[in-house]
């Protein structure tokens, strides 16, 4: 989202924020809530037409709304629908993309709200290697001749006990209704929501062997302290690294590993 869409969103995540949702229950309902509106959006082309026409007034397209959510959902998620449809966006397809990663905040919410931001993040980022490793498992889930019953099964399958009740349902959510991305795109939307909840950068950090716990926190704080944020790491064990660590966060890349600075001398010498 761009311009007036952005803008609209961050006033939307902001009311959220302000309805300081600390129960997991309360947000895991909301989330599913606003899913639904989403879904509906996304059924219903003329209706999000209509209710992102910026000709038409805000306080009709909220009344719309709301006529139509009433008694089918909690006032509060009746309440942000209804400001969505109201906000100014910039096209049609924007306000079911900002409702969705309402949804995925409230979502994170529920997550914070169990002590298990951590544990999101990680499972998301896990799960996503998992996926990219496996041609034959991201067929499958992107498969659309496979029931949303079949792929929630093979989900719950592979993932029950790994990873945490808010995860799986957040990664069912994304498989069942891609929205037109690949799942690594999905994915990376949710992983990127969830840190900016916390105000984290997230450190994707290749390794040759397992970094201690000792090795993680001091790595973390010394990141924290050049980037002026808390940081959050992904640690993935890659062989090929032959020694050190590398770190990507954003576009920057600290490399320090053997096999970087081999290949430094290999060019050095063919030049």
């Amino acid at each position: 989202m761009r311009g007036v869409s952005r803008a609209s969103f961050a006033e939307l995540s902001e009311r959220l924020s302000a309805e300081h949702i600390e129960s997991a229950t309360v947000a895991t309902r909301l989330a599913s809530e606003l899913f639904a509106v989403v879904g509906l959006l996304d059924t219903e082309h003329g209706l999000r037409r209509a209710l992102s026409d910026p000709g038409k007034p805000a306080a009709e397209k909220g009344a719309v709304t709301s006529a139509l959510l009433h008694g089918k959902v909690t006032r509060r998620a009746e309440a942000l629908a209804a400001a969505a449809a109201e906000a100014h966006w910039a096209g049609s397809g924007d306000l079911a993309d900002a409702v969705e990663q309402l949804a995925i905040e409230a979502t994170v919410l529920a997550a914070e709200a169990d002590d298990g931001l951590d544990d999101l993040e990680d499972g998301l980022f896990r799960f996503g290697r998992v996926v990219a490793a496996n041609p034959d498992l991201r067929a499958a889930l992107a498969d659309p001749s496979l029931p949303e019953q079949g792929k929630r099964e093979l989900l719950r399958t592979l993932l029950d006990g790994k990873v945490t009740r808010v995860t799986l349902g957040l990664i069912e959510q994304m498989v069942a209704h891609p929205r037109g991305r690949t799942l690594a795109v999905a994915l990376d939307t949710c992983t990127d929501i969830a840190a900016r909840r916390r105000q984290q950068l997230i450190a994707y950090v290749r390794s040759a062997v397992e970094l201690s716990a000792s090795q993680r926190r001091r790595l973390a704080a010394a990141l924290a302290r050049t980037y002026g944020h808390d940081v959050h790491l992904d640690v993935v064990i890659d062989p090929s690294v032959v020694g050190g660590i590398s770190v990507q966060i954003g576009d920057e890349l600290i490399d320090g590993t053997a096999a970087s600075r081999l290949a430094a001398v290999r060019r050095k010498l063919a030049s």
